[in-house]
């Protein structure tokens, strides 16, 4: 998996603390963003948090390349529908020799790996026997959700907040859960007090929103404190 943060808004932290601001100020925007330094910034970003005023960040956006990832990973990324996204077209692109990806539990165990490995082999063999039959649009219908595949996607940061939430739980599918990991170490390395608090909801709030299907990790960290 490659993970690539490849553009985002230019100070985006001031941009935060600028859009609150301007609900409350005569001044226009560019002149509360000249007159905001790094510690007001910081200072008014924790207050937008504590005060639950997240509309502010969604005025900041991050774009991230994504490549090495499954079609099983992407069928549940496309959930999160605030972000855009553009991938790699099955139906334009032929998978002559495609990539797949191998979930660590079949990597892990050598029996599982080498059914696995066999039957990705025969639907190679499979698929572009059909290109040679049928257009790509219809030969793709054998693919399989291991098929790797590339995509661009495009999150503003309330958007990421929720994502970081829900991807990040223990409870998400692991290939996802690795995914926000990378994504969040991005972005903090550019917006450090935007998301200093994200990650799941055991972690940042304290709760745990899965009831009897709890992972036991808030449980075990309580009793720890």
């Amino acid at each position: 998996m490659n993970v690539q943060l490849i553009q985002y808004t230019p100070e985006p932290e001031k941009i935060v603390a600028a859009a609150a601001r301007v609900c409350y100020s005569s001044d226009p925007a560019t002149a509360l963003l000249e007159r905001l330094d790094e510690t007001k910034t910081a200072t008014f970003i924790r207050m937008l948090f504590t005060r639950g005023h997240l509309s502010p960040f969604e005025h900041i956006s991050f774009q991230f390349a994504v490549d090495g990832v499954s079609r099983a990973l992407s069928h549940q990324l496309v959930r999160h529908r605030l972000a855009s996204y553009s991938q790699r077209s099955q139906r334009y692109v032929k998978e002559s020799g495609f990539q797949y990806i191998v979930p660590p539990a079949i990597e892990q165990n050598q029996e599982a790996k080498a059914g696995f490995q066999r039957v990705m082999e025969e639907l190679q063999r499979s698929y572009e026997a059909l290109l040679r039959l049928v257009p790509a649009e219809d030969a793709r219908y054998i693919l399989p959700n291991a098929c790797a595949t590339s995509l661009v996607a495009t999150f503003n940061a309330r958007s990421l907040f929720n994502f970081f939430e829900l991807r990040m739980c223990t409870r998400a599918q692991w290939e996802i859960r690795e995914l926000a990991e990378k994504m969040l170490k991005l972005v903090q390395a550019v917006a450090p007090n935007v998301f200093a608090h994200s990650g799941p909801t055991c972690v940042t709030q304290g709760i745990c929103r899965e009831g009897e299907m709890s992972c036991g990790r808030l449980k075990g960290k309580k009793a720890h404190e």
